[in-house]
């Protein structure tokens, strides 16, 4: 049975920095290239687990690796290449502080702030007497901050703008990005979706 890899210590040549995030090990390559390797560790509510998942990390790593590419017409990407099924090989980069979450659906997040009473999240109104999993009109955008250590928090587009997070021009390009980007992943399941309907009936849909 293979061993869950939970940690890892390398030393590349050329190599000027080294971060360790909740699941990945990231090597600074000359401040040009990174080496991320997305290790079996286990992170749950900011809490790293002490045992990790055998083959977790490759199956993640792979996931991303297919949508990058899958994406890359859309939006250049760091990825350069994948040498191993948990190591993908790219571009350093500086990174936005914000993370552009979009919602299609009512649930998670969005519905426990909405059942607690909220009737609005990152600054976008949600309408009265919706329920659990129900599909919004058009999907919404709920940046968060992207933290370091612990939890990331809701922010609105105006207080990232005015926080100086980020510049209006870049937003707008953000948010492109993101709608772009969720109408190709609307598509790739609805896709899949048919193709397994197919797989069951035998008929196409």
């Amino acid at each position: 049975m293979k061993r869950a890899i939970t940690e890892t210590h390398f030393s590349f040549a050329g190599q000027s920095g080294f971060y360790k995030g909740k699941v990945r090990d990231v090597y600074h390559i000359g401040g040009k290239i990174m080496i991320m390797i997305v290790t079996d560790r286990i992170s749950a509510f900011d809490v790293v687990l002490p045992s990790g998942i055998p083959y977790k990390g490759q199956v993640l790593n792979q996931i991303a690796a297919r949508f990058l590419d899958l994406t890359s017409d859309i939006v250049p990407n760091w990825k350069i290449e994948v040498p191993d099924p948990m190591v993908t090989a790219g571009h350093f980069a500086e990174p936005f502080k914000v993370e552009m979450v979009i919602r299609g659906y009512l649930t998670g997040h969005a519905w426990r702030e909405y059942k607690s009473g909220k009737r609005m999240l990152c600054g976008i109104p949600i309408p009265e007497g919706m329920k659990e999993n129900e599909k919004f009109g058009k999907p919404i955008i709920t940046p968060t901050t992207k933290a370091l250590i612990g939890h990331d928090e809701d922010i609105s587009k105006e207080e990232i703008i005015s926080s100086g997070l980020v510049s209006e021009s870049d937003y707008s390009i953000l948010e492109d990005y993101t709608y772009r980007l969720f109408q190709r992943g609307t598509e790739i399941a609805d896709k899949l979706q048919n193709m397994n309907l197919v797989r069951k009936t035998g008929k196409s849909c």
